[in-house]
């Protein structure tokens, strides 16, 4: 009687491969990043339904795929030869990636509660990843070429970037097995942006050029901002979906949950980036299991990012409601803009990550814009006190002028806060002169009344102590991004 076993496979390293140099070959680092992630991407939902096709399985046994990892029912005996595939295809994914990616992957009985099988595939998996020589040790000193770390033969420009963005298919061959190829192969799989059974679901909207031939450059991307012409990436990750998953109770569980994140991000993202206010400013970089990356015009960003979190919020709501605890119910992003156009996006993306582990290490539920980690609620009014100060700045004489005297206040506060005590800004009403100053007087009863609420807005008081809201700085820096030429 066949045995039926797991088998949980991780590419490893990921990271580090999107952010290992382009080397010499590259003509474009922009779809050179664009080609290793959606590589990446599609590496977790290729390889287990070509496990499945080899070695001659029903597709139900797939559990879930996607977000770097996947999950499989087998028959025992199936196990030596999808070990051969596995080992394939990792040594032809270690050489594409110039050594950076690791396909690991480990095997259990199905025996036990889902708890119990969980704990040994987590263990398993954490043994080989920290031994990762344990699997081959006769060949960790055999002499070795160094990695190439450029594009093989355009494979990511080409391929994965270009090739795949009107590619209806993609498909995997035996000869190949490190390879996702957008033409022929052996098997194939439809590629959609929705819920399917018998298909892969990605996010490849990419914002196009002016002629429609090719994805949009950085530059042009730039181009497209309102005010300050500047690109940026847009990162975010749902908090603490892993003790989320850790508590499901049976296998049915962890994959209705797995997939229900996987299919919301590919989506939902792709339908926003689709619409009209994003569809020539956005181009995804990847959607994930549990996790997305865009860029694109840097004033396209921030309100994506506020759409995205509302419709997670309702995601969370409907789907989420009869889990207790906040975990996996909320979501943190950052926002990293470029300082200049000729910016590398790979260093803008990790300049994000950076800024992302920032927020969560501060917080959950927030996002790091323009300098400051806000929750999302303060980012709303922030939203709010930026159109307040953009009306006030059209009625006065000089509206750039009221901007830099108002930027002039919060370095003047900063500067004071960061003395012994705060002894500058310690009562309120010195900081009622300062921002007097900074705003003008004025005589016109409809300046008075939105000078009034700015103040109000930025200012928090106390008994004895005033102190400027985040979201004060944050609108400023919105406002001034918005009027510069």
């Amino acid at each position: 009687m066949s045995v039926q076993i797991f088998l949980l496979g991780k590419v490893a390293g990921i990271e580090e491969f999107l952010l290992s140099p382009a080397g010499e070959g590259s003509q474009n680092a922009s779809e050179l990043l664009a080609g290793r992630s959606r590589w990446v991407t599609l590496l977790s939902e290729v390889l287990p339904r070509a496990l499945l096709s080899e070695l001659g399985l029903a597709k139900i046994l797939l559990g879930s795929s996607g977000g770097g990892q996947f999950l499989l029912v087998l028959p025992s005996e199936s196990q030596p030869q999808a070990e051969q595939i596995l080992e394939a295809a990792g040594e032809q994914i270690q050489q594409l990636s110039g050594g950076h990616l690791h396909l690991v992957s480990v095997f259990t009985e199905n025996l036990g509660d889902w708890s119990v099988v969980r704990k040994r595939l987590n263990e398993a998996m954490q043994r080989r990843q920290g031994a990762a020589a344990s699997a081959r040790p006769l060949d960790v000193f055999r002499p070795f070429s160094g990695a190439e770390t450029a594009d093989p033969g355009g494979y990511f420009t080409k391929n994965m970037a270009l090739d795949l963005q009107t590619a209806d298919t993609v498909g995997w061959s035996p000869e190949t097995p490190g390879l996702v190829l957008a033409g022929p192969a052996k098997y194939s799989w439809p590629l959609t942006s929705g819920p399917s059974a018998d298909s892969i679901a990605i996010a490849r909207h990419a914002a196009t050029a002016d002629d429609g031939a090719a994805p949009a450059t950085l530059a042009g991307l730039a181009y497209r901002a309102q005010g300050r012409q500047a690109w940026g990436v847009l990162r975010g990750d749902v908090d603490n979906l892993g003790i989320r998953l850790r508590r499901v109770q049976t296998i049915e569980e962890h994959i209705q949950i797995s997939m229900m994140y996987k299919q919301f991000f590919a989506g939902e993202l792709e339908l926003m980036c689709s619409l009209p206010d994003y569809w020539r400013k956005v181009s995804i970089l990847y959607s994930g299991g549990d996790d997305f990356a865009v860029y694109g015009a840097w004033d396209a960003l921030i309100p994506l990012a506020r759409e995205i979190q509302r419709l997670f919020h309702r995601f969370s709501e409907e789907n989420l409601k009869d889990f207790p605890g906040p975990e996996g119910k909320t979501i943190t992003m950052a926002l990293a803009i470029a300082p200049d156009t000729d910016s590398s996006l790979a260093s803008i993306y990790e300049q994000a990550g950076a800024m992302l582990e920032l927020a969560k290490s501060a917080d959950k539920d927030c996002i790091y814009v323009l300098g400051n980690t806000l929750e999302w609620r303060q980012l709303a009014a922030a939203s709010d006190l930026r159109e307040t100060m953009l009306r006030m700045a059209a009625e006065l004489d000089s509206p750039r002028r009221f901007l830099v005297d108002l930027t002039a206040f919060y370095r003047k506060a900063a500067a004071a806060s960061r003395l012994e005590a705060g002894r500058h800004f310690e009562k309120p009403w010195q900081v009622q002169r300062h921002l007097n100053r900074a705003l003008g007087e004025t005589r016109d009863k409809e300046l008075q009344r939105l000078r009034a609420h700015l103040t109000n807005e930025i200012l928090v008081k106390g008994a004895t102590r005033t102190k400027l809201r985040p979201g004060g700085r944050v609108a400023l820096e919105w406002a001034r991004l918005l009027t510069e030429v």
